[in-house]
């Protein structure tokens, strides 16, 4: 491959080429994500023509340049150009304002081709634009997409930024393909971790209520319950890819989340949009079919928290973490309609005051990495100053915890269930131990994001499990 400038100008693509994202689809829902309420008026825009909707979005959400996940093997192709005195040149299908702030922030480019109000330049329209200023095979042109193939029929070499499926094969057939630039980044891997498969491990506590009613070593339950498990866990990972879609711009700010998946282009948002009605379509399908009618209206009443959470509620002060606690909560409520067994008074309260605590750990950590530069931690409506009220409220939330614990080895129901009801009284320091020592690691700040993915990595809190679940073992 010549890397060599030479006298024709390269044209560079935008979506998929230049970025490893879509500004179109980020513009969609970012708009989604400020203007809840609005959701439907992208429809009107859109039956207006692609060129107004990109407009409006435009107008509507203010995207930030520096934060965009660009291809870093591009970039440094399109610097040794620039530097060998090559003229670049942005030919984009996004709104002319985005394009323009992309090239006033990365310096390159000696001239900007994109979508106005009435005209979406894609495809043959592109093409045209770019064979009027530069002549039929005059300029060089970088892309990735099949709309890309007539532009690429008009220049005088292609060169091919991780193409899409199929579109490299038809490229190589116009004979003119200088170089094709891959990632080849491990995509099983990738999707693993968007999927966020780890925080599976969160629907174990569909297994408590089996747990409670002592019927453990059932296996027509268990199989209930590794059904439950495989669908809350679809379910589950169609709104992790919400969430990261709702929250990109967010994510791309701070220095983890910023390397996630979907935020550094290592997943596309297309395919992360039509992976989502996939998973979520496939969840349901399970339930209606192989799990009880009230599991499938449990799991629906899951998912409407989380859609409610991930669109408004997680901006509402307190209302957020409470929501945080009530989504841990219902997955106890379905095991129970799963399993067919009765909730209880004391697993609810037990189970709402522990994740409330949980769920104020999750916010503190969150918090404490914004610094006290910020005056603002995102849009959650917390402050650097809460730090002691929500350490305070998320301790005592924990210890309520433990007191509804102890309350419980005291109702006659416990012991007549129990041989040695009093040895449950041992859960009780082991749980002030957890409880302690997880909010003092979320105070030195060695906390992990999510605690209930910290509780399956640290050996402390696992050897505190396995000696809790001893204790009522013996108990029995």
């Amino acid at each position: 491959m010549s890397l060599l400038a030479n006298d024709r100008p390269l044209v560079v693509d935008l979506d998929g080429t230049l970025l490893r994202s879509d500004l179109l689809l980020e513009s969609a829902f970012g708009f989604l994500r400020q203007h809840p309420g609005r959701a439907l008026a992208p429809l009107p825009w859109l039956l207006a023509g692609r060129a107004h909707l990109k407009s409006q979005l435009a107008a509507a959400v203010a995207l930030d340049a520096a934060s965009l996940p660009y291809n870093p093997e591009v970039l440094a192709f399109l610097q040794q150009q620039k530097a060998a005195g090559r003229t670049l040149v942005l030919a984009t299908a996004s709104h002319q304002s985005q394009a323009d702030a992309i090239a006033v922030h990365l310096g390159l480019f000696d001239r900007v081709f994109a979508s106005s109000p009435g005209t979406n330049l894609a495809s043959n329209r592109k093409r045209g634009a770019l064979v009027q200023a530069f002549g039929e095979k005059g300029f060089d042109y970088m892309g990735n997409a099949r709309s890309d193939l007539v532009v690429w029929a008009s220049s005088c070499k292609a060169y091919l930024v991780d193409p899409e499926f199929g579109v490299a094969r038809a490229a190589q057939r116009l004979g003119n393909v200088e170089a094709v630039l891959s990632k080849g980044a491990p995509w099983l891997r990738a999707w693993g971790r968007q999927l966020r498969l780890h925080q599976w491990v969160k629907n174990i506590l569909l297994f408590v209520p089996l747990l409670a009613a002592h019927r453990a070593l059932e296996w027509p339950l268990l199989l209930h319950g590794l059904l439950a498990f495989l669908a809350f866990g679809l379910c589950a990972s169609s709104v992790y890819l919400l969430n990261d879609l709702l929250d990109l711009q967010d994510d791309r700010q701070q220095s983890a989340k910023r390397l996630r998946p979907l935020a550094s282009g290592a997943v596309s948002i297309k395919s992360v949009v039509l992976a989502l009605p996939l998973l979520l379509l496939s969840a349901f399908a399970l339930s209606l079919w192989l799990l009880p009618g009230k599991f499938t209206l449990a799991l629906a009443g899951y998912y409407a928290l989380t859609l409610a959470y991930s669109l408004v509620l997680k901006r509402v002060m307190t209302v957020d973490v409470i929501a945080l606690a009530m989504l841990y909560t219902a997955r106890i409520v379905a095991g129970t309609f799963a399993f067919g067994v009765r909730l209880t008074f004391w697993m609810l309260a037990f189970s709402m005051f522990l994740f409330l605590s949980l769920a104020l750990v999750k916010r503190y950590a969150e918090l404490r990495q914004t610094g006290p530069h910020r005056e603002r931690a995102s849009v959650r409506g917390y402050y650097p100053g809460d730090l002691a009220m929500v350490s305070s409220l998320g301790a005592a939330s924990g210890y309520l915890a433990v007191m509804v614990l102890a309350l419980y080895i005291q109702d006659q129901a416990t012991i007549a269930q129990y041989r040695h009801p009093q040895l449950i009284w041992l859960a009780c320091p082991l749980l002030l131990y957890w409880i302690t020592r997880a909010w003092m690691l979320t105070h030195r700040g060695w906390m992990h994001d999510d605690p209930v993915v910290f509780a399956t990595r640290d050996r402390n809190s696992i050897l505190t499990g396995l000696l809790f679940a001893l204790v009522f073992w013996l108990a029995l």
